[in-house]
This record gives C-alpha cells, structure tokens and sequence, in this order.
C-alpha cells in the first residue's frame, strides 16, 4: 500500500511517470490466473488494465485532482494492491515463452515499421502531412487535446469541452480511445500540460500508428489463442501467418489513412475480448473481470461493436452454463453491473443530442473489408465450427453462434439502410470490419483442421529444427499466397507483385501523404504567432485545402470548437491567385472567352465570400483571416470591412501562390 503511492511520487519528481505503465500491467499480471505464457498473461493484464482506466476515469474526470499522475496511479495501484490482499493471492508470473511468440510480436515490429516509416527524418511540422490525411483524424485530436484540458471525459464538462471541439461532439462521440490516450500522454509529459499543440499532435499520430501496428498483432494473438493448446508447430504458422498476411496487403491499412483512430481502438479491444469469450480458459474471477473489461473497453471506444460483445457474452453464458453454475447470481451480478457503467456514456449521448437512426445512417469516406476475404474466410469458419469434432467443444459452438449471431445483426443492418435510404452506407462496413476480426481470430480453430502428421523421433535439436523449418515454410507460403510477396522471383509480365500495390506498402512510400506540409510549416512558424483569435487560413483557391488548413490552425492554437461554422470553409474557394496560370485552369474553362472566365470567377468569389461572412459570424471573437495572394487579401479586407464584419485579414503568401 505505501509502495502504491511511494513510487508514483519518486518517478513523478525524475519525470519517469511512464515508467508506471509497464509496473501498473506487471502488477495486474501478477494476480491473474489466466494463460500459462508470458506473452498471454500480458495481454489479458493489458486488456484489464485499459478497461480499468476508461472506467475509472469516470471518477478522475469528477475528482479535484483531474488527471494528475501521482494521484490517478496512487489510486490504481492501490485498488490493484487491495484486490491482492483481499483475494489473498501472491504475485506470480509465468515466464514461459512459445515459439509462435515472435510471430505475434514480429507483426508488430514489421507493421509499426511500415507505418511509421514516412515520418523518419521529417520536422514536426512536415510529419503534418501524414496527420492531416483526413479531417476525421484532427477531429480525435479535438477530443484528446479537450480532454487534456477539461481534466477528463468531455462529456462530464461538456461546456469546457466546447472551445476544443466541434459542438455536439463533446456530448455523443464516444471518448474512450481519447481518454486512455490522454492517460498515456500524461505519464509520457509526466504533467497534465500537454505542452505545445504541435508537439501533442505528432505524439498522438505515434499513439495512433501504435495502436494499428498493436490491432494487427492481437489478431495474430488472437487466432492462436482460439485455436487453444493443441494448435502446435507449423499449422500454428500457418493460421498466425494467414491472418498477418492479411493485414499487411488487404484493405484495412487504410484506417490509418482516413484517420479512424476510434475504430482502430475498438477493432483493437474487440479482438481481444472476443478472443477471451471464445475460449474463457480461466476461472470464474477472471471471467468476470474479463467480461467486465470487454464490456467497458469497447462501448467506451466504439459503442457500435458493443453488440458484437453482448453476442458473444451471451452465448458464452448459455453454453458454458454448467461451468458458471457455482456463484452463478454473483457472476450475472458483476457483468450487470459492467454493462451498467459500459452503457453509461452512450445512455448520456442519446439521452442528449444524438439522433440513433439519423447517425446510423451517416454517409462518409469509408474503408471497405476486402469482400473476398470477409466472405470467404466466414464460410471457412462455419464450415470448420459446424464439424461434429469442434461441435462437440464449447469453443466451437461458441464460435458457431458469434458467427451466425454477428452475420445476422450485419445483414438485418444492411436491409435496413437499403430500405431507408438506399445503399450501404459508413456504419455498415465499419460493422462488416468487426465481422471481419470474427473471421480472422476463428482462423485458430480451423486451423486444428489441419493434420499435424506424425511426430518426428529423436533427438530434441533435430525436432525442433524440424519444427523450425516447417513453420518457416508455412510463414512463407502464407506471405505468398494472402499478401502477394514473391521473395525476389520476377513476375511472368516483369511487373512488381501485388504486394507493392497494397495500402500499407503504399502508405510507407509516402504516397498516400496530404498536400498540408507547407500549410503547417507556414502556420507553426510564421502566421500562428502572437494570433489568440480563431484562425481562417484560405491559402488556396482549393476549398478542401483551405478547410484542412483552417482546421489545422484552430488546433495549433487549442481552439478547435470556437468557429462551429468550420465546414463553411470547404464551399469558400478562395485564397490562391484571382487569376490562376494558364496550366492550372478548369478543364471546363479552356474553351471560353476571357469575359466568360472573369464572370465565372466573380460568381464564384461572391459565393465564396457569402460562406466566409457565415463562417466569422460563428466565431466567437473576430478571426484573424490568412491569405495566400496578396490581390486577394486586399479586396477581401475591403469586400468585409464594407459589409461591416469584423475580421483581421493578413496577406500571408502561399509558395504556390
């Protein structure tokens, strides 16, 4: 107990805060009894932990002390330190390590390797670009950077909360992946300032990578452990090398592109709480707390893959009724009291201002599961789950109710959106990627389909050589076949394989960066300094350039909620040259006189200044307007200063411009 609270102190005053983290899940991990390897132990500590902190926060978001490091991880410890007196058990950690270990945490090496790779080398402003790829990823920003500031959940100080974000999103977005970030950031900085806007933003685009390169390597994880202790040597390769397979060449890497850091999160928690629920090879304690966890962890971060859970708990409590029959009102009694505090901010938000069906029908960019590998790695699962040797095993009948459970809520889903609006839209495929992490952690039971063969006699270094090469040969075969890797033999048509041609190959080339590194540069280095009113960037006649650049802005400055008509900026198509050169014209404009050109450009100017008037008319204080052509800066400052709105307008040269 005294431990509990010594140690925050002394890292807090050597600022090594962070350092708490690996101690708070070696603590944890030390009082479960849950998988007979390290590598297990901690991730289920890790799972509990994170649910843990998203639950408590609840608390810390209400308490005077905020999200001050030495009393939240005082707090923790000691409930953690309680829990092992109270239960009466001694701390004791496995040690044990399995070979298929490096698979899983080779994925995580090769996909943060990946992912990561467009930023080595670049300025914190140039690493912008690869941050702003998509408005969703600065809107999380929003909600992290609120966070730090309120001192908690933006929902539990939703007034505060708005000069950071976009108004009604501190009340209806789920901040569970934000708060557990901003926890993260807080022992990182060891201080609740989060320092300068800059420096948060290129430490939550790390947060974020890790996070995916972490998703793909639970699911790794996760098919292993649903394949359970006899998925051996080289069909556990074959199941572990499929699903990584999958992950390095299909489609979601794009998460990471469109800037779904929420939904990576919740892909994240969902595929290791459903691995838990598939096989609950632990006893009742930790099944409470598990399903506890799962419950907390992902409606927190993504209330959409709650059902997914509930489908899953479900059946793991009709199945296993037997097993969980002793103590059985005591365990119904904790998941309900989980479910309780799990449900509560999404009770919150649409008790409030979330309108259920209007949101479930949102349109939006979306990044769409590889059909073929959704649909067929489904059926290969169902196959496998409907055999009479895994019918007669719990984890195979669990397995076979998720499915048809889980592919009965996405079609009722999808008839519902064909029926009311038409088409399937942004909720449907996020739903269909849950689906998806179904299929892939299942992998593990079909892969006990496969025949071990006979075992090899003896000495132990010539079978476990064996063993060796044969997983090497099936690692090696999954590459080839799901992610396209060649390994050097050239193609029939001399073309690059299909492995180059995929996302996250792509990503790490620097292709699929956003045009904002010279926006940024000029924002954080120039233009931002000394303004303390809401900021309009318009440096570009591109209206998408000129949204992504104003949004920028009102974050570097931690005002990310102070011009709710933000979006007006994507219509206001001005800011570059009046006259753009000849090698940068419409199409449409090549074969009209020039009266015809100027007409369309004043049209187009009048429109543009209408959305900017209702754009400062949303502002709270009068903006400091930034533009990128001189010309244009000097007939905006006198088209407004006619029309009485008060704004100050800057000529702010643009390198294109």
């Amino acid at each position: 107990m005294a431990a509990s609270w010594v140690l925050p102190v002394v890292l807090n005053a050597v600022s090594l805060d962070v350092v708490l983290i690996p101690v708070l899940v070696l603590a944890v991990a030390s009082l479960l009894r849950v998988g007979g390897g390290l590598l297990d132990r901690l991730v289920v500590a890790s799972f509990v932990v994170c649910g843990s902190v998203m639950a408590f926060g609840l608390l810390f978001s209400v308490w005077p002390w905020g999200l001050s490091p030495v009393p939240m991880m005082g707090f923790l410890l000691t409930v953690v330190s309680l829990v092992g007196w109270l239960t009466g058990r001694r701390p004791h950690i496995p040690l044990k390590l399995r070979g298929s270990d490096v698979l899983v945490l080779g994925t995580a090496a090769v996909v943060w390797k990946y992912v990561h790779h467009p930023l080595v080398g670049k300025s914190a402003a140039d690493r912008i670009a690869y941050f702003a790829t998509a408005e969703d990823r600065m809107g999380h920003f929003s909600y992290f950077d609120g966070i730090h500031h309120v001192g908690g959940y933006n929902f539990l100080h939703q007034e505060a909360a708005r000069t950071y974000m976009m108004t009604p999103a501190e009340a209806v977005y789920p901040q569970g992946t934000h708060f557990l970030l901003a926890w993260i950031d807080v022992l990182v900085k060891s201080s609740t300032d989060g320092g300068a806007a800059l420096g948060m933003m290129n430490r939550y685009l790390l947060y974020v990578m890790a996070a995916y390169a972490l998703f793909c390597a639970a699911l790794v994880w996760a098919a292993r452990w649903v394949g359970g202790p006899r998925l051996r040597g080289w069909r556990t390769a074959a199941v572990c090398a499929t699903v990584l397979s999958v992950m390095l060449s299909g489609s979601m890497a794009f998460l990471v592109e469109k800037g779904f850091d929420s939904e990576t999160v919740g892909l994240l928690f969902l595929t290791v709480a459903l691995a838990l629920l598939l096989r609950p090879a632990m006893g009742r304690a930790e099944f409470a707390l598990v399903g506890v966890a799962a419950l907390v962890a992902v409606t927190f971060v993504y209330n959409l893959y709650g059902v997914l859970v509930g489908i899953a708990l479900a059946s793991v409590l009709v199945i296993h009724r037997r097993r969980f029959a002793a103590r059985r009102g005591l365990l119904l009694g904790a998941l309900a009291a989980g479910a309780l505090v799990a449900g509560l901010p999404t009770v919150f938000s649409v008790l409030t201002k979330l309108d259920v069906a209007k949101t479930s029908n949102l349109a939006g960019p979306m990044v769409i599961p590889d059909r073929p590998v959704l649909i067929g790695c489904t059926l290969l699962v169902l196959v496998a789950a409907a055999l009479p040797v895994n019918r007669r095993t719990a984890t195979g009948r669990t397995v076979l109710a998720l499915v048809l459970g889980a592919g009965l809520v996405l079609t009722v889903f999808g008839f519902w959106q064909m029926h009311t609006i038409g088409y399937l839209s942004y909720y449907f495929e996020k739903l269909a990627a849950g689906v998806l992490v179904i299929a892939l952690i299942s992998l593990g039971m079909v892969g006990l389909m496969l025949l071990p063969g006979e075992r090899t006699k003896g000495p132990l270094l010539r079978r476990r050589a064996e063993r060796l090469g044969l997983s090497a040969v099936a690692t090696a075969a999954a590459l080839s076949m799901f992610a396209g890797v060649q390994w050097g033999v050239p193609s029939g048509w001399s073309k690059p394989s299909a492995w180059y041609d995929s996302p996250m190959v792509k990503w790490a080339k620097g292709e699929n960066g956003s045009d904002m590194g010279p926006a940024a540069n000029l924002l954080t280095k120039r233009d931002l300094k000394g303004v303390t009113t809401p900021v309009i960037a318009l440096y570009s006649n591109d209206s998408y350039h000129n949204l992504k650049s104003t949004f920028i802005a009102q974050l570097l400055t931690h005002q990310g909620g102070n011009m709710v008509g933000l979006y007006e900026i994507f219509y206001v198509k001005i800011g570059g040259p009046a006259v753009p050169p000849k090698d940068k014209e419409k199409p449409a404009d090549k074969d009209k006189t020039e009266a015809e050109k100027a007409a369309d450009r004043e049209k187009e100017y009048q429109s543009s200044l209408g959305h900017l008037k209702t754009a400062i008319a949303s502002c709270p204080a009068p903006p400091t307007i930034l533009v990128g052509d001189a010309k244009v800066a000097e007939r905006l400052r006198h088209d407004l200063g006619s029309a009485g709105v008060q704004a100050t307008v800057v000529d702010a040269p643009f390198p294109s411009s």
